[in-house]
């Protein structure tokens, strides 16, 4: 029997089909990562676009508290438990809390140099607060009809109270990314995401238990830190580009092939006899004399 505030494991047929799902979408978002022209940045929005942003964040934090209590306040009255015994023990939690500061200092210290130390502390904050919301959102969609126990007199009501605003908090993070100029979509994003998939696929071949014994805790905590890898691919820095260099057959190169022709020099009297450098037909010259270009370079010559 799990314990209060936690949910039924998945058995049977129901473990394996959650298992190929996951793997399904898993390798849907490596193809996407290999398919797709990476790296790419999200559009940043205008500032009324940021203020309904925040603004959505902030309504759907305030209806998460609401609905939140009204469902701990019925799962309390409906099963006369007290506040402390019916928060189930979470031994993940310390590692999620350090996981959050970690990213927050791992961003600003790889931006160093590529942005100013406001944007760095922005992008910071909002990396460390959707870095807990990748691993959420996949993993509240898998339990959320499997939370024990059910409230009465309407459970589905209940756990809609309390998941739906949850929902919204965690798009809304995951939203607020776009905030930050230094996001950046690249195929290690994909291919991390794809990974903690993966290892959610493997938990679910255990039944996706609560973290309460040793292989579904080594597998919560595994897939967690796969979240916070990913959120960290966004912030990379992009590596500069080095410039092309002049093809051989240039304008540049040509000019810098060799020093510049020196007037009363054999190569400059060589050019200004070659009929087909001076651009004067061959026919038109007559032997033993110089053409008229010929001799007014020849005279600038003598004259000096």
């Amino acid at each position: 029997m799990p314990q209060y505030g936690t949910w039924f494991s998945y058995g049977g047929d129901a473990r394996i089909e959650l298992a190929i799902g996951l793997l399904a979408v898993a390798g849907g978002v490596t193809l996407a990562g290999i398919r797709l022209p990476l790296p790419v940045r999200a559009t940043r929005p205008g500032s009324a676009g940021r203020i309904a942003m925040i603004l959505a964040w902030i309504a759907s934090m305030a209806a998460f508290l609401v609905g939140a209590t009204i469902y701990i306040r019925q799962y309390i009255h409906a099963y006369a438990l007290s506040a402390p015994s019916a928060a189930p023990k979470d031994p993940i939690a310390p590692i999620t809390f350090s996981a959050v500061v970690v990213v927050f200092v791992v961003i600003i210290v790889i931006s160093r140099g590529s942005a100013g130390f406001r944007t760095r502390l922005l992008s910071g904050a909002i990396g460390a607060i959707a870095a807990p919301m990748i691993f959420e959102l996949p993993f509240d969609l898998i339990v959320m009809a499997r939370t024990y126990p059910p409230i009465p007199p309407d459970p589905a009501l209940y756990r809609a109270l309390f998941f739906v605003p949850l929902f919204l908090i965690e798009i809304t993070t995951l939203l607020l990314l776009r905030l930050s100029p230094m996001v950046r979509l690249t195929r290690a994003t994909f291919f991390s995401f794809a990974l903690m998939l993966g290892v959610f696929a493997v938990w679910a071949l255990s039944g996706f238990g609560y973290p309460s014994a040793p292989l579904p805790t080594a597998l919560n905590i595994a897939s967690k830190i796969l979240a916070f890898v990913t959120v960290l691919t966004l912030f990379l820095p992009q590596r500069p580009t080095s410039e092309q260099a002049p093809q051989p057959d240039s304008d540049e190169q040509a000019q810098a092939a060799g020093p510049p022709l020196v007037l009363g020099s054999s190569a400059f009297a060589e050019i200004a006899g070659d009929p087909q450098r001076t651009g004067q037909p061959a026919e038109n010259s007559v032997p033993g004399r110089l053409r008229p270009r010929a001799r007014l370079l020849a005279g600038t010559v003598g004259s000096r």
